[in-house]
């Protein structure tokens, strides 16, 4: 029997990233080693510590039950213990903190809590195509704001159209992916402003809070004058300290939004498994060297990967953080079909920019999510097609 796809079903947008891993799987069911350089997929394991404190916290029959729905005051104290140590900004473990499971699921659940069928919403374009997700699931519209590089990959808000003044709800995410982009303290106070004068709810996906380079650290949003006022900070555990695979972040600042998170929450969920959030308060509350030193590698990356590629003749440059690099594509190539030339060609792959929405077209985004000899390899390997027509070796 064949059933129908519910209406919302049917509005959601192709998975881009199911797609990229596809892809990847099928060349390498043939037989071709690929360098897969096109997900996020951090390629390096959870700190020992956060580990040990899974294990000890799974032995804790307290674990065995049904967890609070809205997560364990231990994680949400912890939360709030390492905003006021990073970013001296106080927020109320109480009311100001929503335990998620993955930032993912509460960047879509936010579409939800705020919109309705027609509202607008403000997102960046390119952006990650999630939050594109939950607007059509709330059937709302959305402005893209344009990320170009003459503005530093930063939202115009001044260029935006009259109907932007409208919107609900606006997405933000520093240090950006896929561009790499950084903020600037001025920008935030922007946005507040921005936000304030026409009642929009900005939600900041702080995912790469960790990772900005040369010497800089990432600001968050809520450092800003006002920012709870109009809005929340998402931050997920999944980078800074390689727990992806672990499904667990949360949501910080503005009182009435994070209870309508954990009000549509309580409906979806029971909760995340007890020890998961006991390893997620020994990633928040212990020493910060592992987070540093993985900051550290993915920095050493972004130089041998960035100078390789320079060497044969692509003409690239290094981003601010994040662990993606966001390079144009040859003249002559659109960002799928250079895409496609590297993965049948030199057996990379890489993540077309279009992908990330209309403002992406003309490049391609790259991860470092590989060792530095694999890097190299994938540099070799571009410069062997003789697209850059060089005459430069990459060294080894």
């Amino acid at each position: 029997m064949i059933y129908p796809a519910s209406d919302l079903l049917k509005r959601l947008p192709t998975q881009f990233f199911s797609e990229l891993v596809s892809t990847v799987q099928r060349y390498k069911q043939e037989g071709f080693d690929v360098i897969n350089l096109g997900q996020g997929n951090p390629d390096l394991p959870t700190p020992f510590h956060i580990v040990e404190a899974l294990k000890n916290a799974a032995s804790d029959p307290r674990h065995h039950k049904y967890s609070p729905f809205q997560g364990y005051q231990e994680l949400k104290q912890a939360v709030s213990d390492y905003y006021l140590r990073e970013y001296n900004v106080t927020i109320d473990p109480d009311t100001e903190v929503a335990i998620l499971p993955g930032t993912k699921t509460g960047l879509v659940e936010l579409s939800q809590c705020l919109l309705n069928p027609n509202d607008t919403v403000l997102v960046p374009d390119p952006g990650y195509p999630d939050y594109i997700s939950g607007v059509k699931m709330a059937e709302a519209n959305m402005i893209p704001m344009p990320l170009v590089e003459a503005n530093d990959f930063l939202p115009d808000y001044l260029a935006l159209p009259k109907e932007a003044h409208a919107a609900k709800l606006m997405f933000l995410n520093y240090p950006n992916n896929p561009t790499g982009a950084k903020a600037t303290p001025h920008f935030f106070e922007e946005t507040v402003q921005f936000a304030t004068q026409h009642n929009i709810a900005v939600c900041h996906d702080f995912a790469y809070h960790t990772i900005q380079f040369d010497g800089e650290q990432a600001p968050s949003f809520l450092q800003t004058p006002g920012a709870k006022e109009v809005g929340i900070e998402m931050l997920t555990l999944s980078k800074a300290y390689n727990m992806a695979g672990w499904r667990i972040g949360f949501a910080v600042g503005n009182k009435d939004i994070i209870e309508k998170l954990e009000l549509i929450q309580d409906h979806l969920y029971v909760s995340i498994f007890g020890a998961v959030q006991m390893a997620a308060v020994a990633a928040l509350t212990s020493s910060q060297s592992a987070t540093k030193a993985l900051t550290a590698t993915y920095e050493k990356r972004r130089n041998v990967l960035i100078d390789a590629l320079s060497a044969i003749g692509w003409e690239v440059t290094k981003p601010s953080g994040t662990f993606f690099c966001w390079l144009k594509v040859p003249d002559g190539y659109t960002s799928e079909s250079f895409s496609r030339y590297l993965l049948d060609s030199a057996k990379v792959m890489v993540a077309p920019g279009n992908g990330f929405g209309d403002y992406g077209e003309g490049y391609v985004r790259v991860a470092l999510l590989d060792s530095d000899t694999r890097l190299i390899e994938a540099a070799k390997r571009i410069e062997a097609t003789k697209i850059f027509n060089s005459t430069t070796t990459v060294n080894a």
